[in-house]
Formats: structure tokens, sequence, C-alpha cells
């Protein structure tokens, strides 16, 4: 089998985190801000208020001001793809690219034409026009993340697509069932949901420092009391569309789903664990328990991957060494059909013999499904890394109902009109801002770490995906990205505190 160079992998690994990461920091306030603006937009052209007005415009200085960075971290990020992943792109670019391009032919072009008549429509346009290029970009900032959505879910869940052995390609074959399968729904709803939290504790947050401060106090208890209703809806629906994907995680990508909870063995009736420490120094090849301590929900597992609440959910250990009784190969056997099927490929192209090509493509189509497994070099590298991914995943849970209490206390104080002397929970909001930026990016770490070592499941590993590159190469642009992205997020943050401190203009509150 051919020998990787696992630093190039790595340090590419490393570099395309890097900028996801800091790309994701932007994107779901994008998402979400752009609705709250033009709910607010919306209430200025019912209304006619010159407040809504300024209501409106300060959120969409500071919703510009992070559109504008997170632009220039996308396209770095989507460029990163044909230079440091080209063997993946090469793979499986006539099925991921064609999402990406109709993100950008529909999507971006949406979006980034009405954002001028958004920030500069004022008294240019009609105001019906003007509220409405509003909604546009809202529309169309989230259509954008459907594509690329879309694409990610792809390669969580490849469907819709046949492998062409003369082109050493995969091909779509189904484009309805790549956009409308299962994960690309759910993970679509279920991130866009997340994104109009994370905007909802922005708003929230900033609009609770005014009233900290005695300042622009009806321009706050305005802008809380919009941002309290999405946000409460939002968190809420992230619950239920949570609960969706992780039964459609636990059906795809059951070894992520195991790493999610911690689980080596499986069995019946599986307990939910709610929190929980995992035994440190516990793998697969020890005997260890699983964990230090836990508290369990009983039988909620097993309904949430199965929704049967007595059914059998499988533990690490059961999909590394297979279990007859449910069904589950080995992986070690995957690992052979996996290398039947890259040798079947091989000589498929190699013969000149048509009796052995329909010999060998019979084998590849048969073992197809195994073909990423033919390159590990053991079993052991099919499991990710276990404590990232649960302890992310029951962090990210924990603070997803902590913002639904957050929401529900804030529509309540709205309400009853007692905002004002909240003062405890006036500065609990405003330190929840980055903890609706952390959970969205422990999302993310679930996803990409959890079904390591795959870049298409199943299909291609990380280790084969790389360009042909080295790894000092990597390295270099891996520092110079990181330093380039820090400079634009202390920018982006620097202008954002000096808005705010500001406040919005015209508005004697």
């Amino acid at each position: 089998m051919e020998a990787f160079d696992m630093s190039l992998v790595n340090w590419s690994r490393a570099q395309f985190a890097l900028t996801a990461i800091y790309h994701w920091i932007f994107v779901p306030l994008t998402l979400g801000l752009s609705f709250i603006i033009a709910f607010m937009h919306a209430r200025y052209y019912k209304t006619g208020s010159e407040k809504w007005k300024n209501t409106t415009k300060f959120w969409m200085k500071l919703f510009g001001i992070n559109f504008a960075i997170g632009v220039a971290t996308g396209i770095i990020l989507e460029f990163e793809f044909g230079t440091n992943w080209s063997n993946y792109s090469w793979f499986v670019g006539d099925i991921f690219g064609a999402p990406l391009a109709i993100e950008g032919i529909m999507a971006f072009f949406l979006e980034s034409t009405f954002i001028a008549v958004m920030f500069f429509g004022w008294n240019r346009v009609s105001k019906k026009f003007h509220m409405l290029s509003s909604w546009f970009v809202a529309f169309g900032s989230n259509l954008s993340a459907l594509w690329i959505l879309v694409a990610n879910a792809w390669m969580q869940n490849p469907v819709g697509m046949r492998f062409n052995p003369d082109t050493a390609r995969n091909e779509m074959v189904n484009f309805a069932e790549v956009l409308f399968s299962p994960t690309a729904i759910y993970k679509f709803l279920h991130t866009i949901s997340n994104g109009y939290v994370v905007a909802s504790l922005f708003v929230i947050g900033i609009s609770a420092w005014f009233i900290l401060k005695g300042r622009h106090l009806e321009f706050a208890k305005r802008s809380i009391s919009i941002a309290a209703v999405f946000g409460l809806l939002s968190s809420i629906f992230v619950v239920i569309t949570g609960d969706s994907s992780a039964h459609d995680v636990a059906q795809t990508q059951p070894m992520k789903f195991a790493a999610m909870e911690g689980i080596y063995e499986g069995g019946e009736g599986v307990g939910l664990t709610t929190i929980g420490m995992l035994t440190p120094g516990k793998t697969y090849e020890n005997n260890k328990n699983d964990f230090v301590f836990a508290l369990k929900a009983p039988k909620m597992l097993s309904y949430l991957a199965n929704r049967n609440s007595n059914s059998f959910v499988p533990g690490i250990n059961d999909l590394v060494d297979g279990n007859k009784n449910h069904d589950i190969v080995p992986i070690s056997e995957r690992m052979e059909f996996g290398k039947l099927a890259i040798n079947a490929f091989k000589e498929y192209n190699n013969s000149e013999d048509a009796e052995i090509k329909e010999g060998a493509l019979k084998t590849l189509e048969e073992n197809y499904q195994h073909f990423g497994y033919g390159y590990l070099p053991d079993k052991k590298s099919a499991i990710p890394n276990v404590p990232i991914t649960f302890y992310s995943f029951h962090l990210m849970v924990g603070l997803g109902f902590f913002f639904i209490v957050l929401f529900g206390a804030f529509l309540f104080f709205s309400v009853k009109q007692k905002t004002e002397s909240k003062r405890g929970w006036l500065k609990l909001a405003v330190w929840s801002i980055p903890l609706g930026f952390l959970a969205s990016e422990l999302g993310w770490v679930v996803a990409e770490v959890g079904r390591q070592p795959w870049t298409i499941q199943d299909i291609l590993p990380t280790m084969v995906s790389t360009s042909h590159l080295s790894a000092s190469s990597v390295q270099v642009t891996f520092w110079a990205f990181a330093a380039l992205f820090t400079v634009l997020l202390i920018a982006e943050i620097k202008i954002m505190l000096h808005q705010i401190k500001s406040g919005p203009k015209n508005m004697e509150e």
C-alpha cells in the first residue's frame, strides 16, 4: 500500500480547520442578523417611525462590517480545495463543485446585488423596494448557506452518484437525491437556525450593554424585544433539528454517533448521557470503564438513534470488531474489500483485455462501498478522536438549552417591561455573546472531527485527499493565514466596538 506523508496531511488539515474556524466566526452572525434587520426594516416601512429607521441602520452597519470580512475568509476557504486538496477535488469535483457553482451564480449574486440597495438605497429608491432589498439579502445569504451545506452533507453521506472508472471521478446521477437527502436537509436547517441564535444573542447582548450604561434605552428595548422572540423560536428549532440530525448521524455515520456519546460497548435500551466524564486513557484497546461518572436518561439514546427505546445502538468496539447478531461487518474485513476494489480499479485501467476489464469492473462495483477502507493503515485508524467529539457535543447541547432559558427570560422581561431592572440578567446577556459563537464552532468540531478519517464517508480518507505539496510549504501558508485572519478578526472587533460605543445616530433617548 502506498505510503503517505502524514506531516503533509496533518498540516493540510490544520490549515483548513484554521480557515474554517475563522470563517465560521462571521457566517452565523450574517445569517441571523440579516433576518433581524429585515424584521426591523419591515417595522420601519409599516410605521414610518424614524426610531425604527435608525434602529435598522445601526444593526445594518454592524452587519456590513461582518459581511465584508466573512466574504474574504470564505473565498480563501474555497480556494483551498484546489490548492491543498486537489486529489479530493479531482475525485469528487463533478458532484462537489455543482452546489458550490450554483451558490456563486444564484445565491451570492442575489445577495451581493441587493446588499448595495440595502445600504445605499435610503431616499434613492421607494421605501417598499428598499425594505424588500433587506429581505432579499437575508434570503440570499441563507440560500448561499443552503448550497454550501448541501456540498458538505454529501461528503458526510455520499448519495446520488456513481464512480466512473474511466475518468477516476465520481459523477452525479441524481441531483434531487443530493439536494434532498435527509443529511442535507437536517444539516441546513440546524445550521441556519444556529446562526439565528448567534445573531439574537449578539443583538440582546449589545442592547443589554446600552441599558447597563443608561444609553439609548428605548432603542435597546426595541432591539431586545425582536431578538428575544426570534432567538427563542430559533433555539427551540435548533433542538428539534438537532434531534433529527443526530438520528440521521446514527443511521449514516454510526462511528461518529458512538464517539459523540463515548460508547465503546453497544447494547439495547441504551441511556443518553446528559452529564459525564470520560475515563482518561480509555481506548478501543483496553478494558477501562467508558466513564468516570455519567448521568444518563434511561433508554433515550436508543430512541434518539432508531426511534425505538429498546433498539440496539452499536458502540465503537462493535463497529471495529463487527457484530454478527446485528450484521455489522468488522473494519478488518472492510479493509480487505476496499483493497479488492482498489486493485480491481488498477486492473481495469491497466489491462487491454476486454474480459479482464469486465471482471475487474464487476469486482470494483461490488466492493466500491468499502473503497476508502482499502487505504486505512489499520482498523484503529477508523476511530475519530473520541474525547474531542464527546465533550464538544455535550457542551454544545448544554449551551443550547441555556440559550432557551436566556431568550425566554428576556422575552418575559420585555412583555412585563422589567428589562431595565434585571441588571444581573443584562450582565449575563453581555457575557453570553461569545458563548453563542462557541456553541456554533463546537457544532462544526463535532461534524468534522467526528467523521475522521474520512473526507468522503467510507469512500475517500483524508490521507488520500491532499495535493502533491511539501509539508513545509503548507506550514508557511498556515502561519501566514493565521496571522492574516487574526489581524482581520482584531480589526473587525475594534471597528465593531467603535460603532457600538458610538451608538445609533440621530436618536435622542
